[in-house]
């Protein structure tokens, strides 16, 4: 009876009557994963056209999101609903896309459709019906919360009305504001305006001015706005300017009470020719048996920085101060950065310390962390020390001479025991008074600028181990770590195919130390030749980004299991937290709440992050800048990137970076090759690779989108 009822099936089973079947058969199980072979035993599939006809409507199901195929010929049902929450991405071409919270696949939603939502919003999206052959596509039906309501642009005011021109590339309309709601902005400021409305029919967003900046092009203007930007503060509140002027920079005897006195210790700082906030000193003495006692200095912020305070409000929210190519926004206010906490010379000084007693060979025999007044005897810049260093002649020679030993010795260490070594310069313009850039110049570490850094890593792993090394049975009470996860294998993978082409091998597995050995010995190999820049910014970007988290996982690239920032109290907020934390578990406290302590390391992290970002977007206005009266001249330079929409090339001479738009190499029609990072020529086959030599001639500045355009010189 059964066969007979299968062969009437075989033959008369059209394809829509077999698509309900596969269906229902599905939905009746929403939570399996089926195999073929079970879904056609289970629908009685015996003839071989009927399984064929079964595998075409799992494509389409497929194809229509209805199901997924969880690995090879297994499936189950997409148990995605009809709506879904997530974050809107809006770019300025109307190619908007949604990325749906604990991700997935992006989904496209036309401008049409975007219901005025803004970049980064989080928002409700209803699916359409997916349309055969289609990428999948949804429309906004809430925004559920801003992501961000301000924007910086170029007044132009007219005479019923004004408009904000944003060169945010998120944002395709220009922002209308109404006349009186300009504050005073004329026609040529750059201001910042906050979005009041966006109504359905209107094709601007309708806004306010908050504050105006000052004249676009003006050096202080632009810096400025490149903070607004980035959502950082350009001025410091009063209230906490305030609160900083009222604290006293008197030490009292009660002040000094139970601290540990080195005040006649030989002690001095080692600093940036330009710098102010000096929050690190070294102390050194001899000890018997050949050992010296170093002192690692740090200035005891969270003395004067109350927990809670209207200043400790402030640096939580700004967690570091920033760097712009020509000024420090600092996340103190300057009486204490500059003035209380800077341990500069002849003037005592309050601070949390980490005492060694070490070898010349940089074996730590003993290690304290205490509370200590100090007194410097001198403040060197990096090129003193580096003379003294050099010559052997000097203030305090000897000292300087013999820290200089024991750092190389933990550097020694620290890399045979796998720390990864990326020495990279900075690039540094000359500028005069109006913030004009007059010239390029590279900052390269010397040996003072290593003497200075291997205290610091030393200081801060040992701070790290004192509250993070329990025995085994034992839990560690909360410290904000500064952690380093291992490579991306498949950015490692990329890394070892990109130099087999220059010539170059790398371990891609092994033990941690063989991998990071295998990357040092590549940039040994790699130290004065052309590709050297290359090959470590390639190899730069296939490493995880540090961050800080209650979750200790250890630091790979120092190769540290233990590490934390204790040593820039005045410019980060991380190590103000560690100077509270230790000083409270030394005294007895108990573990501190993590859930707490992990949200302030996320928010110093991408705090840290966003400050990055506004450093380099300084540093490429100055680019542009710099290269705005050498518009038609030609140089040499390097593919420094190489993308769908052109080639990024880095200049030999001066290290600005500029484009060749992909549409101005017209000789061939060029298609992008992500995996081996090269542009390459349909007919002619001629390839563009990341680190391809090139001349090229500078065709346009424009600093409002701080961008320069190349052409290909042949």
């Amino acid at each position: 009876m059964v066969k007979k009822k299968e062969k009437k099936a075989g033959k008369r089973m059209t394809k829509k009557q077999l698509a309900e079947k596969v269906i229902n058969f599905f939905q009746a199980k929403p939570d399996e994963i089926f195999s073929l072979k079970y879904i056609f035993s289970e629908l009685r599939l015996t003839t071989h056209p009927l399984k064929m006809l079964c595998m075409d409507i799992l494509s389409e199901l497929q194809l229509d999101d209805h199901i997924v195929q969880v690995e090879k010929s297994k499936y189950r049902l997409n148990r995605r609903g009809k709506e879904l929450v997530g974050t809107f991405c809006r770019k300025s071409n109307g190619k908007n896309s949604f990325i749906p919270e604990g991700g997935g696949e992006p989904i496209f939603i036309a401008e049409r459709n975007s219901a005025h939502a803004m970049n980064n919003d989080k928002v409700r999206i209803a699916f359409y019906a997916k349309r055969k052959n289609r990428e999948a596509e949804g429309e906004v039906i809430e925004i559920l919360e801003r992501a961000n309501d301000t924007f910086v642009g170029t007044l132009e005011v007219t005479k019923g009305y004004a408009f904000l021109v944003t060169e945010n590339r998120t944002l395709a309309n220009d922002i209308f504001i109404p006349k009186e709601k300009l504050k005073g902005g004329k026609t040529g400021d750059k201001a910042i305006v906050k979005i009041a409305e966006w109504p359905d029919k209107a094709k601007n967003p309708i806004g306010q001015v908050m504050d105006i900046l000052g004249k676009a092009g003006d050096h202080t203007t632009e810096m400025h706005a490149i903070l607004a930007e980035f959502g950082l503060p350009y001025i410091y509140p009063k209230a906490v300017e305030a609160a900083a002027e009222k604290i006293s920079a008197e030490i009292s005897e009660e002040d000094i009470a139970g601290r540990e006195d080195f005040r006649k210790v030989t002690t001095f700082t080692i600093d940036p020719k330009d710098a102010k906030d000096f929050d690190d000193a070294l102390s050194i003495r001899p000890l018997k048996d050949g050992l010296w006692e170093v002192g690692v200095h740090i200035a005891d912020v969270t003395h004067y920085v109350k927990e809670g305070g209207v200043i400790d409000r402030e640096a939580e929210k700004r967690a570091t101060s920033v760097y712009l190519v020509d000024r420090t926004i600092p996340m103190l206010p300057e009486r204490l950065s500059n003035f209380i906490c800077s341990l500069r010379p002849d003037e005592e000084k309050l601070t949390y310390s980490v005492i060694f007693d070490i070898t010349a060979k940089g074996e730590v025999k003993k290690s304290r962390v205490v509370h200590t007044v100090i007194k410097s005897d001198r403040r060197f810049t990096y090129e003193e020390a580096q003379d003294v260093i050099e010559t052997g002649k000097g203030d305090f020679s000897e000292e300087i001479l013999t820290l200089d030993k024991i750092a190389k010795a933990l550097r020694e260490k620290r890399f045979n025991n796998g720390a990864i070594n990326f020495d990279r310069y900075e690039v540094k313009f000359d500028i005069d008074e109006n913030g004009k850039p007059l010239g390029v110049f590279f900052k390269v570490s010397k040996d003072a600028n290593k003497l200075i850094e291997e205290f610091m890593l030393l200081a801060n792993k040992t701070v790290a181990e004192k509250i993070g090394k329990v025995p085994k049975n034992k839990k560690a009470k909360t410290l904000p770590y500064r952690i380093h996860d291992l490579p991306d294998p498949e950015k490692l993978d990329n890394l070892a195919q990109f130099i087999a082409r220059f010539g170059y091998k790398i371990r891609t597995g092994g033990t941690k130390t063989d991998v990071s050995r295998s990357i040092n010995h590549l940039l040994d190999d790699i130290q004065g030749k052309k590709e050297e820049n290359l090959i470590e910014t390639v190899s730069i970007r296939a490493m995880q980004k540090a961050r800080y988290s209650t979750d200790n996982i250890g630091h790979y690239g120092l190769a540290f299991e233990y590490y934390t920032h204790f040593t820039s109290p005045i410019r980060r907020f991380p190590d103000m937290m560690v100077h509270r934390l230790v000083s409270k578990y030394i005294d007895g406290g108990r573990s501190v709440s993590e859930t707490k302590y992990e949200e302030l390391c996320k928010h110093s992290s991408d705090m840290e992050q966003i400050a990055v970002n506004a450093e380099r977007a300084s540093v490429k206005y100055k680019q542009v800048e710099f290269m705005m009266e050498k518009i038609g001249r030609t140089y040499d330079g390097v593919i420094s990137g190489v993308t769908e929409w052109g080639l990024y090339v880095e200049l030999n001479e001066n290290k600005c970076e500029g484009m060749i738009p992909v549409r101005d190499l017209d000789d061939d029609y060029y298609e992008f090759d992500e995996k081996n990072y090269c542009l390459r020529g349909r007919r002619k086959h001629r390839t563009y690779s990341l680190g391809d030599s090139i001349t090229i001639m500078v065709a346009r500045a424009n600093l409002e989108k701080k961008q320069l355009d190349f052409t290909l010189v042949e």
